[in-house]
């Protein structure tokens, strides 16, 4: 691959990095009750990022005795946040401490942003300063920090999961040591959108037909996050949830990318089934963290099929 970053990628990374840590975390923590099981604790997390920006995350702690391995469901891009995400087994909060994010601009936020769908993806691109996934990733990078002040957790047992944002967690946060990824919107961004008419990719397109003329300053800004520019940062043990054959996102379009992460990597091609995929994921992730000898925790009806 051609190493065609922007001369100045790192110093940009770097930049956040370092107006991030200069931002105390500030978690405020509070139980909540109605969401607590008899088998873990649900505590609703208020942190500080970066604009200064409050972000709020659910963090579920299993009841008894640490440490816990560690899922945290990074921020993504929809306008719904979740304990666990939608067709998890709730059981799954009996064995690992999760952490889910909401994505920067959603209600259970800070107020003065509210975030719209679509809409996200393309707000403030006009600029590297005010593109909002500069803060979104930030936010991101925070609820590692976050993780780290818990006591209770295996550290050698971090897991991201979610979109892209998994795998730019991997690439800027050494706290990462798993990661599964379904990526959608931030490898080679305009050239993806260009071949599909669906959402979130869409955006880009329905910005361009408003805004032609300022195609090459969004790709410039853009390179920043592409995926492909970070892959030999990611040393964390990687699951890649790839598309179906044929998909945008396939096996074919992310292998170059896989073949540059420095870190063990395996690529699931979609078999079309919320079962079959999840099950794949599930069973990687605990056979990686647990060993061969332990089942995963699966909702009752995947049992069946």
């Amino acid at each position: 691959m051609i190493d065609n970053r922007p001369i100045d990628f790192g110093q940009f990374w770097y930049s956040l990095g370092k107006e991030l840590s200069e931002i105390p975390v500030a978690a405020e923590t509070e139980i909540l009750q109605m969401r607590s099981t008899d088998f873990a604790d649900l505590y609703g997390v208020h942190m500080s990022s970066i604009g200064p920006y409050k972000i709020y995350g659910y963090l579920s702690v299993p009841k008894g005795d640490g440490p816990f391995p560690v899922i945290y469901y990074v921020p993504k891009n929809a306008s719904v946040l979740e304990i666990i995400p939608q067709g998890t087994s709730n059981q799954i909060r009996s064995r690992y401490i999760t952490f889910s994010v909401a994505c920067r601009g959603m209600r259970t936020s800070d107020s003065p942003y509210s975030a719209m769908y679509p809409g996200q993806l393309t707000d403030g691109i006009e600029s590297m300063s005010t593109y909002v996934y500069r803060g979104i990733v930030a936010d991101t990078l925070r609820g590692l920090d976050f993780l780290l002040t818990c006591p209770y957790i295996n550290k050698s047992s971090i897991v991201a999961w979610g979109n892209d944002n998994a795998l730019l967690a991997g690439a800027l946060h050494g706290a990462v040591t798993h990661i599964v990824s379904t990526p959608s919107f931030l490898y080679d961004s305009i050239q993806q959108a260009s071949q599909t008419s669906s959402y979130p990719l869409e955006e880009f397109n329905d910005y361009f037909r408003l805004n032609p003329e300022k195609r090459d300053e969004v790709s410039k800004i853009l390179a920043y996050y592409d995926l492909k520019f970070h892959a030999s940062a990611i040393t964390a043990e990687t699951l890649i949830m790839a598309d179906h054959e044929g998909g945008l996102h396939d096996s074919k379009t992310l292998s170059e990318f896989k073949e540059n992460m420095s870190g063990q990597v395996t690529l699931h091609t979609s078999e079309r089934s919320s079962y079959r995929d999840g099950m794949f994921a599930e069973e990687w992730v605990t056979e990686k963290l647990f060993g061969h000898d332990v089942a995963p925790i699966v909702p009752n009806h995947w049992k069946s099929e």
